[in-house]
This record gives structure tokens, sequence and C-alpha cells, in this order.
């Protein structure tokens, strides 16, 4: 069972991407429309906008892990079934937070779908109680590669 994420984009008024995570299927519908796909396990960055006459209707940036047959998921616009929510942030400053964030974290050579889950939820957290983040560093993602690791 695959996670599908639904694309609209119509240039200035409905924008939905993918941010980070890896693409298992894609299927194009038109020019504005394509459907992508995630195997269980995958986390992935999925960010909507949408604008009216007036300037921004909606900015949000969800940050998801693909569940498997049977897992507990919450519902997403756009994404079915749903996913596990590791971070769910809405606004602008926020949402501009979170992608500042995901920049830094590819800037130290690391993959944001490989960051622990945990940091994501951290992210969350800090963000809604308007207070900063601590850093995801290469010691942290070392000690969740190894703490991983003996999970398995």
């Amino acid at each position: 069972m695959r996670t599908t994420v639904e694309f609209l984009w119509i240039e200035g008024r409905v924008e939905r991407w993918i941010r980070f995570g890896h693409i298992v299927q894609e299927t194009i519908q038109s020019r504005s429309r394509r459907t992508v796909g995630f195997d269980p396990g995958a986390i992935f960055a999925f960010v909507r906008w949408t604008a009216s006459d007036y300037g921004t209707v909606e900015s949000r940036i969800d940050i998801l892990r693909a569940v498997g047959r049977g897992e507990a998921y919450a519902t997403v616009p756009c994404v079915a079934p749903g996913g596990e929510s590791l971070l769910h942030i809405s606004g602008w400053p926020k949402v501009e937070a979170v992608l500042t964030i995901i920049d830094r974290i590819e800037a130290l050579d690391i993959a944001p779908e490989e960051v622990c889950p945990d940091h994501w939820r951290h992210v969350h957290h800090r963000l809604t109680a308007g207070l900063t983040p601590r850093p995801y560093t290469k010691a942290r993602h070392a000690a969740w590669l190894k703490r991983r690791e003996i999970e398995t």
C-alpha cells in the first residue's frame, strides 16, 4: 500500500509541491495535475499554498511519514490515505521558518527525509509555541543513525 499525494499547480493561485521525500511513483494527469506515491515508512514534506485576488488564503507545510497497512494515520487534504503527522504548520512566516530549517539541514549534507522523526516533532512544537527550535546537527544525526541501527 502506497501513500499518494495529489498535486495541482495553477500559477499564482494554487501551488502544491513536495519539498523533500523519495518519490517511488508518479502519474501525470495533465500539465497542472499529477499524483506521486511514497512507500510505507517514507518521510516527506508536502507544501500547500493558495491565493485569491486579495492575497494568500492558505499556506501550510506537513511533514508526514507514509503509513503501512493497518497503521493509524492522520488525514491530510490531498494525501491518501493520510500519514503519521510529524509536523503541521500553517501561516507563511512559520512555513518559511520550516523551509529555512530544511535548507540548513541540507547544508549539512543530510537528506531531510533521513532526519530523526523526533526532530520534526520538536520543530512543530517549538514553532507552534512561538519559540525557536534547536538546530539539527551532525552529532544529533549520528546519534539517530545509531539508535535506528540498534532498534532494527
